[in-house]
């Protein structure tokens, strides 16, 4: 397939050293119609996190991660979005796509809240967003607890349709939605957009949504992310995606590397499409001296295993 194309020829000699010296684990699949991304799913299983697919409180973890108590309310986080309508779909446009304006941002939340509020939800920005990510909101209230969503790398690109939850329970946010498309059609902000041949914001997407029911101090570090080669692979940019591998094993892949030989543990997760698999350090064993007298196996050999 196109993936494996890819890997043809790709030489990555840090990473490749590393998949030598560390001891293979299990993988673990995670279906595409999982409303989680493999990647989530291995994220939160080292954040402790238990909760079913679709239902990991992502919006909540982030305020206890930065100091701010969630309590035991429900949060989630609302992006503001472009849905592309076609004659039988709806389309879930990139939001950073939009690069959607502080000033922009500020006005849509400003004529969006108090619709939210009717609702009861509460909803605010979250300043704390990494500086790469498309603008988000927070939300908090009821409706939000035990909502089971579909993140956003989920969905870019794709139909809507069969990441909408489909309840009683929800109709209300349903209706929320609708009237926001209906607010957003004649905004400012939107006339200025396309005045100015911009893509306009016409709709919301809701994720993370749930409450912790860890108590404070309770999670463990959050493990380090390599996120570079994300964006490249769900938008199936390969040429990027192949760059971008380079620089990671020039830079990430050679630390953990330098860990390694220094005596430190590593363990490295490595997530595909529809899998996950982890690889840890272990003492180099009679196998292991044997084995690297034929010299290490390309880093192919352990991407195409994902």
């Amino acid at each position: 397939d196109v993936y494996k194309r890819q890997l043809q020829g790709l030489r990555l000699p840090h990473l490749e050293q590393l998949l030598d010296r560390l001891q293979i684990g299990a993988a673990e699949a995670v279906d595409s119609a999982s409303p989680d991304m493999p990647h989530e799913r291995a994220l939160a299983r080292a954040m402790g996190l238990r909760a079913a697919p679709g239902h990991a409180p992502w919006a909540a973890l982030a305020l206890r991660q930065r100091g701010i108590d969630p309590g035991s309310r429900a949060w989630a986080w609302i992006t503001p979005c472009h849905w592309q309508i076609g004659m039988d779909h709806v389309l879930l446009q990139d939001p950073a796509d939009l690069q959607l304006r502080a000033e922009e941002a500020a006005a849509l939340l400003a004529a969006m809240a108090p619709y939210f509020a009717e609702d009861g939800l509460q909803l605010q920005s979250d300043d704390a967003r990494p500086g790469d990510q498309p603008v988000r909101w927070l939300a908090c209230g009821e409706a939000l607890r035990d909502l089971p969503t579909a993140s956003l790398d989920r969905v870019i690109g794709c139909d809507i349709g069969p990441w909408l939850p489909h309840s009683d329970r929800v109709r209300p946010l349903r209706r929320l939605q609708s009237e926001m498309q209906m607010l957003l059609y004649n905004h400012p902000v939107n006339d200025a957009r396309l005045a100015q041949r911009r893509v306009p914001v016409n709709a919301f997407w809701i994720s993370g949504a749930g409450a912790l029911d860890e108590p404070a101090g309770a999670m463990p570090a959050p493990p380090t992310l390599e996120l570079r080669l994300k964006d490249p692979a769900l938008k199936h940019d390969w040429p990027r995606w192949r760059a971008t591998w380079q620089a990671v094993d020039d830079s990430t892949c050679a630390a953990l590397l330098a860990r390694l030989r220094a005596g430190h543990d590593v363990r490295l997760t490595l997530c595909g499409d529809e899998t996950v698999r982890g690889w840890q350090g272990t003492p180099a064993g009679l196998l292991h001296r044997i084995s690297s007298l034929f010299g290490t196996q390309p880093a192919s050999k352990g991407l195409s295993l994902l």
